[in-house]
């Protein structure tokens, strides 16, 4: 499996200069050097902490969190039209925003999803005509972006497209518009109203269907000139690990449009697992679906191989798995990390082992040069460089940066 010298596209380096309230060089200062962020986005979606943000707090509550700020720096927040918009003109944005704002202080980075999607509709949409439900839709895209511009700043501008129009589940007003206007022209009005609203914005394009469908479609919006940012790979694993082979085949028919990879939505289940004739995951019912032991055993060993394979591609730019905890886990199913009691699962610490310790920079101390310069190689992302009592942030990237960052030591 990739390890740690085997990642050389994710290194980088940086330069510190150390000098006195003058400006002179400091030779020979000790430097406290510590990361602080990957550049690689781990995420998890932060769906359980509005009640925590808004100062409701149970100590469930609070002990959740503790665990998923010690191992995720990115969050996904929810935008699902008809749990966000009940009530026509009555968007529950403030609720939201206080969330976000949680995360934000935290310093975690924040994703919204989706923008545009046919489930989870407000009925109130089925009432309009077709050029009604555009307009709408689109004031909402303009509306939800602006209002967040500069706190969530990714989207997932529209999710789900290949089989938008051909949904049948249940009536929608999206699907209709869909199936009148094509896929091509919803995808480029979410494209384009959220860049209207966010010039700055990362967009992305998401999808669970990983055949040449998607392919195609990449392939029509990308002659359209549509302006993705970054292509959305749903990998819910449910009925079993995929395994890195399949994995890896995957990620390189997508790599191959030249764009950021996003793993958006992932997960492993620790228990039995869904039987393989399930198309439709939605479809699988059962009254419980505990997590056991050899469960957890397998979902540990299976998140770890996951995440070695994803990190070792270099198209990859960010994994989200889909829940920290198994209470309230989508369909019901083990797939948290932590237990529904709150207690972690192996799969917590092996991750958090892999994340926090085999792919990160440990603190230490180092002495500049006699110049007061201090060089920083490791993972790209986020450090704090400290002397003196004096910190400054530094950026760890690809290319060294060609102004070394200055720390001034009074």
């Amino acid at each position: 499996m990739p390890g740690p010298a085997t990642l050389a596209h994710r290194q980088g380096s940086a330069t510190v200069l150390v000098r006195d309230a003058e400006g002179r060089p400091l030779p020979h200062a000790r430097v406290e050097i510590a990361q602080t962020r990957h550049e690689f986005s781990f995420g998890n979606i932060g769906f359980d902490f509005d009640d925590l943000a808004a100062g409701r707090a149970t100590a469930a509550d609070e002990g959740l969190a503790a665990l998923w700020l010690d191992l995720f720096d990115t969050a996904t927040l929810p935008f699902y039209w008809g749990d966000f918009e009940p009530t026509e003109g009555e968007p529950r944005t403030e609720r939201l925003r206080t969330t976000a704002k949680w995360f934000a202080e935290r310093g975690v980075r924040l994703k919204g999803h989706p923008l545009v999607w046919h489930t989870v509709q407000p009925p109130w949409l089925l009432r309009h005509d077709l050029d009604t439900v555009e307009r709408t839709q689109r004031a909402r895209i303009r509306r939800d972006v602006a209002d967040f511009a500069g706190l969530i700043d990714t989207w997932d501008a529209i999710n789900e497209v290949v089989i938008m129009p051909v949904f049948d589940r249940e009536d929608n007003a999206v699907t209709r518009l869909a199936l009148d206007r094509g896929r091509i022209h919803m995808v480029r009005m979410a494209f384009e109203e959220a860049k209207a609203a966010n010039p700055e914005a990362t967009l992305l394009i998401n999808d669970f269907d990983l055949s040449s469908a998607y392919e195609i479609l990449l392939e029509g919006l990308l002659e359209a000139d549509v302006p993705i940012d970054a292509v959305g790979l749903q990998t819910h694993m449910h009925q079993g690990f995929r395994g890195e082979e399949e994995i890896l085949a995957t990620v390189e028919r997508f790599a191959r449009f030249g764009l950021p990879i996003h793993m958006t939505e992932t997960s492993l289940v620790s228990g039995s697992l869904m039987p393989p004739d399930i198309e439709d995951l939605n479809d699988y019912r059962v009254d419980t679906w505990p997590s056991t032991p050899e469960g957890e055993a397998r979902q540990a060993d299976e998140l770890v191989r996951h995440y070695r394979a994803l990190v070792g591609h270099p198209a990859v730019e960010s994994i989200t798995y889909w829940g920290i905890t198994d209470r309230g886990a989508w369909l019901g199913a083990p797939i948290g990390l932590v237990r529904a009691d709150g207690s972690p699962k192996p799969s917590y610490a092996a991750l958090h082992d892999l994340v926090k310790r085999e792919w990160w920079a440990q603190p230490q101390t180092v002495q500049a040069d006699a110049d007061g310069q201090v060089e920083i190689a490791g993972f790209r992302g986020t450090y704090v460089a400290r002397s003196g009592g004096i910190s400054v942030e530094v950026t760890v990237g690809a290319v060294r940066d060609p102004q070394p960052v200055v720390l001034r030591v009074r």
